[in-house]
């Protein structure tokens, strides 16, 4: 067996989000030289972000991609190791050694912090991704500040596409929720709510087809067909927020810790502890409700704080650390 395979890291992160990178800052500040497998699209959502005006500390906004480098770099700062690299799979135990794979590339910790994050949901039209950060998003909360006296459509027809109309309806002057059914999803009272609003109205049963971008490069109108008839219009819009849910990127640990019916990892309340001891779960790929960047960064302390306990607690490892140089030994941590 080679040097590295031989290796018990202390702490392996799976993610490079919010959540992985702060639960990096606070495991390299307790001196447990954390692992990081940030995957080739590190930064997580915000690398696709423009503009964040709501974190905490950043009084004239911020660029996603900026602000994910300098979380990196201060999680670097205090010596994280990152590897840009996806995970191929893993091979989780309750409480014993934990073990990260990158193809055949075999990497070993006495506690792994799974922070994948989540990704939204996409119709998969033309324009989506081309005018993302210039008319279409996919957060509500996020961006829909940005839209004051425009015209808006939310497309979707659950809970999420009525919390982001509610929230959107702030600032724009007229907001239509777009459905591809006459009845919506989203429970009762969201959606009681939500029609409830002067500005607010809905557009059934209406299919997306493609956001067209006006002379400026921005989102100017929507295409869409009659779910029934096939008839094609198109609504004059200068923003349109998809929200059709969420897919948590747990799809790494399936049948190795306990999933919700979304595939949301499960969490003792209070902590980030899963169902196997020595693992932790944080951020978006545990978070149905809030997935903001700010409660990521949040949890990844928490797991941060939970896995330096586990550490400080737990027996020793049954195998040994590995010195460059020298014979393997066992060690208190």
């Amino acid at each position: 067996m080679s040097e590295d395979k031989k290796k018990v890291e202390n702490v392996i992160i799976v993610g490079g989000g919010p959540a992985g990178y702060t639960a990096a800052l606070y495991t390299a500040r307790a001196n447990l030289e954390p692992l990081v497998f940030e995957g080739f699209q590190w930064g997580g959502q915000l690398q696709n972000t423009t503009d964040v005006e709501n974190y905490p500390g950043y009084p004239e906004g911020i660029m996603g991609p900026e602000m994910m480098s300098q979380f990196r770099a201060q999680a670097e700062r205090f010596g994280t190791r990152f590897v840009t690299d996806d995970v191929d799979r893993v091979e989780l135990s309750d409480g014993g050694v934990q073990k990260v794979f990158l193809g055949d590339e075999e990497h070993r910790a006495r506690t792994v912090i799974l922070a994948m994050g989540a990704e939204p949901k996409r119709l998969g039209i033309p324009g989506e991704m081309e005018l993302g950060g210039r008319g279409v998003s996919t957060c509500g909360v996020c961006d829909g500040a940005f839209f004051k006296g425009h015209r808006v459509l939310v497309i979707g027809g659950g809970d999420s596409a009525m919390e982001d109309s509610i929230f959107i309806s702030k600032f724009a002057d007229e907001l239509t929720i777009v459905n591809r059914r006459d009845e919506f999803r989203a429970s009762k009272i969201m959606r009681d709510r939500a029609l409830a609003v002067d500005n607010i109205d809905t557009l059934t049963p209406y299919v997306p087809l493609e956001f067209v971008a006006g002379e400026d490069g921005k989102l100017a109108r929507v295409r869409l067909r009659h779910a029934e008839t096939g008839e094609e219009s198109a609504v004059e819009a200068t923003g349109a927020f998809v929200a059709i849910g969420h897919v948590p990127r747990s799809e790494v640990v399936a049948g190795q810790v306990a999933t919700d019916e979304d595939g949301y990892i499960k969490v003792e309340a209070g902590s980030t502890r899963t169902d196997l001891a020595g693992v932790f779960a944080v951020g978006d790929v545990v978070d149905h409700t809030y997935r903001q960047a700010v409660t990521a960064a949040g949890t990844g302390c928490m797991g941060a704080l939970d896995a330096e306990r586990y550490l400080r607690d737990s027996a020793p490892p049954v195998e040994a650390h590995w010195f460059p140089g020298g014979e393997p030994v066992e060690m208190e941590i």
